[in-house]
């Protein structure tokens, strides 16, 4: 089936007369539950599992072919990946310029019981030339917020030769627009917070594996740190998985557009988007990758026209996420978290008319000054 079909019945129980097509979120903390547990069908705690959170995970994992693993945001994801795999001795590999938190892991909690955490650029030769000894390769491709993108099939077969793992954020990407497990990757994480919900209103995050044991673990680190996800965002999301397709049918184009009039201005000196012909990723993203994204990033030139800008636009909303169904965009520098210049803006596009957010976008840069 196509994605378009496949997000629409991912997950959904078999028709039972009378039934709900999606059954309601189930609130529960205990479960009946007689008799032995080993071997039984039924969920029995509710920090172990629950139905509403089984259907979801199922959707998810239909999405990619793999097993999923529900985590009530993408850190709680990205932290189930590293925290119970890596201890003394151990080397991680990961990105230095793409989501912050990665790199506070690796300082605050990583290093301090003996793990070697190499930081990198997201670049194909940096990854390689810190792959010796390496346990646990982290990269995110698309990367945020500067958009670079790895070819994740060589990647893969470069990390395995030197007898790491290779776990990729697909965040941006989403797996209708790439499939790192297809391509070679171990383990994906994916801020489910941002396109895969698309209405800035649920944080969630997912890890996905086609190991089974490996999914196992996961379940078992939920169970015993307790990061379990809420049961009605869990139903939130799955209620919007079927117009996902459709809501990156527009984003992606909308995104695409307006790089393209950036890329015609004179007075924006940078613009990155993987999906415009003229960005330095985008014959490795073209090669696997079949949607490109919502976000982009451009360099208004200055921290004060960034800041115009911001004040300037009328269907742009400042704000720090990104992939939801309005336009957003922030000046990224404002954090300090991320080496870009300081006009640099990380921009979502959302799913208004593409000819009024372009039209949108450009007057506010004219009104910049």
């Amino acid at each position: 089936m196509r994605d378009a079909t496949r997000v629409v019945h991912a997950g959904l129980p078999p028709a039972v007369d009378g039934e709900p097509l999606l059954p309601g979120p189930a609130f529960a903390a205990p479960f009946h539950q007689r008799g032995e547990v080993e071997g039984a069908p039924w969920h029995g705690y509710g920090r172990d599992g629950n139905p509403t959170w089984a259907l979801y995970e199922a959707a998810l994992g239909d999405l990619e072919d793999a097993s999923a693993v529900l985590f009530p945001s993408g850190m709680a994801a990205l932290a189930a990946v590293v925290l119970p795999l890596l201890g003394p001795g151990d080397v991680l590999v990961a990105p230095s310029d793409a989501y912050p938190l990665i790199r506070s892991i690796g300082r605050d909690h990583l290093e301090p019981r003996g793990v070697d955490v190499r930081l990198v650029p997201t670049r194909e030769d940096a990854i390689r030339d810190a792959l010796a000894g390496a346990t646990l390769v982290c990269v995110e491709t698309p990367s945020n917020p500067l958009l670079d993108v790895v070819d994740l099939r060589a990647l893969a077969a470069d990390v395995h030769a030197a007898g790491a793992l290779l776990a990729v954020d697909n965040t941006v990407a989403t797996p209708l627009g790439q499939r790192p497990l297809d391509l070679g990757a171990d383990i994906v994480v994916t801020s489910l917070t941002k396109s895969m919900t698309g209405h800035h209103d649920v944080l969630l995050g997912a890890v996905t594996t086609r190991d089974t044991a490996r999914a196992a673990a996961f379940r078992g680190w939920r169970t015993t740190a307790g990061t379990i996800p809420g049961t009605f965002e869990a139903w939130l999301a799955h209620r919007s998985l079927p117009t996902l397709d459709v809501r990156l049918e527009r984003s992606c184009a909308n995104a695409l557009a307006v790089a393209g009039a950036l890329a015609t201005r004179s007075d924006v000196p940078l613009v990155r988007y993987p999906g415009l012909a003229g960005d330095p990723s985008h014959a490795v993203a073209a090669a696997q990758m079949t949607r490109f994204g919502a976000v982009l990033g451009f360099d208004a030139g200055s921290e004060e026209r960034a800041r115009a800008f911001l004040d300037a636009a009328e269907l742009v909303i400042e704000a720090t996420s990104f992939g939801g169904v309005h336009t957003t965009a922030e000046r990224r520098a404002r954090w300090g978290s991320d080496a870009v210049a300081p006009g640099y803006i990380r921009f979502s596009a959302g799913l208004e008319a593409t000819d009024d957010l372009v039209a949108d976008v450009m007057g506010a840069l004219d009104r910049a000054g």
